[in-house]
């Protein structure tokens, strides 16, 4: 049975009406375990610190030899991307599945978020640090107007979906229940 992280982004406090929560609540429902844990000081967040968190929950994950699925929004999408190359062959980053979705361009991420910002896509550490990776973005997504599909997807050779009109999937563009996030993370080849 999976086990599932999920990590969330800048000024994120988890709320109870995001997919995110929705999500962890249905999964944990189902058996599942799930690790949702509130990222250090959301609004001025520190990649250093976000990084050691991120290691913290990776040993916990799937330690009973589940498949690990990792589940990143926003921020946590550069933390993985980042993570991924500082921590190159770090086999304790590895992961089954990863889902990036709404993966910001650097230079539209806040001042306050700014040591998560990429100075380049190191897509070889990246591709080593999940079996199967995929990413959801949205065709005007406010914090990666390039797309997360050219921007993300093509460099890293990955599946992506682009859903129309879903700015930065988050409440705000009706994405509180996610039934289809919620199908694929019991069938990985199912499309969102």
């Amino acid at each position: 049975m999976p086990s599932f992280l999920l990590l969330h982004g800048i000024s994120s406090r988890r709320p109870p009406e995001h997919w995110q929560f929705w999500l962890a609540a249905v999964l944990a429902a189902d058996g599942h375990q799930v690790l949702y844990p509130g990222l250090p000081f959301p609004d001025t967040p520190s990649f250093d610190e976000w990084d050691a968190a991120l290691a913290d929950q990776l040993e916990v994950l799937g330690a009973d030899g589940e498949e690990r699925v990792v589940i990143c929004h926003s921020l946590s999408c550069l933390l993985w991307l980042k993570s991924a190359s500082t921590s190159a062959g770090d086999p304790s980053l590895v992961v089954d599945r990863l889902l990036l979705v709404s993966p910001p361009e650097s230079s539209r991420v806040p001042e306050d978020g700014a040591s998560f910002r990429l100075s380049d896509l190191d897509a070889t550490a990246v591709r080593r640090s999940a079996t199967k990776i995929r990413i959801v973005c949205s065709d005007n997504d406010p914090f990666n107007p390039v797309g997360g599909d050219k921007l993300y997807g093509e460099p890293l050779g990955v599946e992506t979906t682009v859903i129309t009109g879903a700015g930065h999937i988050t409440p705000s563009t009706g994405y509180g229940p996610w039934p289809d996030l919620a199908a694929w993370c019991a069938e990985p080849e199912r499309r969102m």
